[in-house]
């Protein structure tokens, strides 16, 4: 099968290669995906280059996330399950083949039944950026009572926790960084978008809630916004983080003390049963009742892989990446 894969950590233009590798078949419980999309993330690049881990097999196919048809199946799974579309999770998670080839094969769980009129491109944005979505949503309580802030209410995870929140009933308030990424939050249901490029986040925060702060804030980089906390936050509100820009960050540790602020990590790899079960079922039902808006911002062919991956790199993209296999 054809496949771009990696053999040492680096540039993508310096260890990204594209060739003929094994076709793998599927062992007992498990299922071969004929893949027609793989998503790129950003945790996807930073393996890739060595930052978040350092490669641990001697041949790396990138990216968890894609969407395909199950075209041969192991032992003990249903037939029933052969020709179905699916979207898979946790593709590349501490396993050396990824999505972003023509087959994959993984446990039977991890491929996902992919309604009829979803694409096969929406597919591959839900393994990372909406499971991350729904989980920290959910972690951060979010209801009809409270407001909920969206740090990057425009990217890939962001776009999608805007309509996990508003579907709860939360007043959602998006950070963006331009007026076309204010739309597009605007569109998934932000309630409220500021402009942190031109716009004193706080003022405006303390604005809207009439000083009392947020309930929450949906953190995607935690080293760039912890000093934000204090002008947006109310006294027992909660962080949940998803994300940061660098392995260390600053918080602002007296006030987090003094308002008992309580910060949660998520790490959406490492979800248990339950809670992947319950990102699972809701993900899919919103795409059957047509409530979930997947912004698939750019499109490429397997050939041009680097440049999927410079684009993700370089934030180019108001949305998720997808590589067509």
């Amino acid at each position: 099968m054809r496949a771009a894969y990696y053999e040492r950590n680096g540039p993508a233009r310096e260890v990204l290669q594209l060739g003929e590798v094994e076709t793998p078949r599927p062992g007992p419980g498990e299922v071969r995906v004929r893949l027609r999309t793989s998503g790129v993330n950003p945790s996807d690049v930073k393996a890739r280059e060595g930052r978040t881990r350092k490669i641990a097999f001697p041949r790396v196919i990138p990216h968890s996330d894609g969407a395909g048809d199950i075209d041969m199946i192991g032992d003990g799974v249903p037939a029933t399950r052969l020709g179905e579309r699916v979207w898979v999770w946790n593709g590349q998670w501490k396993r050396p083949f990824g999505t972003c080839a023509e087959y994959i094969v993984l446990p039977s769980a991890q491929a996902v039944k992919l309604p009829a009129h979803t694409s096969y491109e929406a597919g591959a944005c839900l393994g990372i950026p909406a499971m991350t979505a729904y989980h920290a949503v959910a972690v951060a309580d979010a209801n009809a009572a409270s407001t909920i802030l969206v740090s990057g209410g425009a990217g890939g995870v962001g776009h999608y926790a805007v309509q996990f929140a508003k579907a709860r009933g939360a007043v959602v308030i998006a950070t963006v960084s331009s007026e076309a990424k204010a739309k597009l939050a605007r569109e998934a249901g932000a309630d409220h978008t500021i402009d942190y490029r031109r716009e004193d986040v706080a003022a405006v925060v303390k604005d809207l809630t009439d000083g009392a702060g947020v309930d929450a804030v949906i953190e995607m980089d935690l080293a760039a916004n912890a000093r934000l906390y204090p002008g947006i936050l109310r006294p027992r509100g909660t962080v949940v983080v998803y994300g940061t820009g660098t392995p260390e960050a600053q918080i602002p540790a007296q006030f987090l003390l003094v308002n008992q602020i309580v910060m949660k990590w998520i790490y959406v790899y490492e979800l248990t049963p339950d809670e992947r079960t319950a990102a699972i079922n809701t993900i899919n039902r919103m795409l059957e009742n047509k409530t979930l808006l997947n912004n698939v911002a750019l499109t490429l062919p397997l050939d041009d892989v680097v440049a999927a991956h410079e684009a993700v790199e370089q934030g180019k993209a108001m949305g998720n990446v997808v590589v067509t296999i």
